[in-house]
């Protein structure tokens, strides 16, 4: 069964969901509008979601340094309550977070954050490689929807696999935290600093060495 960018907004607005897990869902079951709540209930996302209307204004900053001092991390992660943001599970998701921020590099938080002018270029790129691949224009459009996809894991937090477990997004995992805590989530905010920035450095390298340290500890 095909289903349409209104059926998309529609289950965005049954489940308070995210667009891309939403299209996904769809995609699942066929564009079943039922399976897809099914599926994202069983995913936990329509439970976690239905906490997001409530207020966050408690929380941590919390600070990743790597070994050696060369790359730090500040970040904000917000819950509900003093009780939560004081708990071992909730500090643990806050510093995990932040290792990954330390590893892969995301530039923002969410989608909406990348400014448009940004985004519209990678759009014209993407279209010009395509072209330039001579893929047939029938398909164009869904390949640079596919890139545009790629390229929001690569500057987008809660689009990320986690640098942990790669089985995760970010998104996935502060979900599986909100059911575990009871407490509506949300990072709000972050910045990371790199000795040397703008000089290239030996990312895959530094997202192995966060790997093996994480599970070290």
């Amino acid at each position: 069964m095909a289903f349409t960018a209104k059926d998309v907004m529609e289950l965005r607005e049954k489940t308070g969901v995210g667009m891309l897990d939403c299209k996904k869902a769809l995609e699942q079951t066929d564009g079943n509008m039922e399976k897809a709540i099914e599926y994202l209930r069983e995913k936990g996302m329509a439970a976690a979601a239905k906490k997001a209307s409530r207020i966050a204004a408690e929380g941590v900053v919390d600070s990743y340094i790597h070994m050696g001092g060369k790359v730090g991390v500040l970040l904000e992660v917000n819950c509900e309550t003093d009780f939560v943001a004081k708990s071992d599970a909730f500090k643990q998701l806050v510093h995990d977070i932040a290792m990954h921020i330390a590893a892969a590099k995301p530039e923002v938080v969410n989608i909406d954050e990348i400014n448009p002018a940004v985004l519209e270029k990678e759009r014209e790129i993407a279209r010009a490689q395509a072209i330039n691949e001579g893929k047939p224009e029938k398909v164009v459009d869904k390949i640079v929807e596919g890139r545009i996809k790629k390229y929001y894991k690569e500057v987008v937090l809660m689009e990320q696999q986690f640098v942990k477990d790669d089985s995760l997004t970010i998104t996935q995992l502060v979900n599986n935290a909100v059911i575990k805590i009871g407490e509506k989530i949300t990072v709000r905010r972050f910045v990371r600093f790199e000795m040397g920035e703008g000089l290239e450095k030996r990312k895959d390298d530094f997202v192995e060495e966060v790997k093996k340290q994480a599970q070290g500890m």
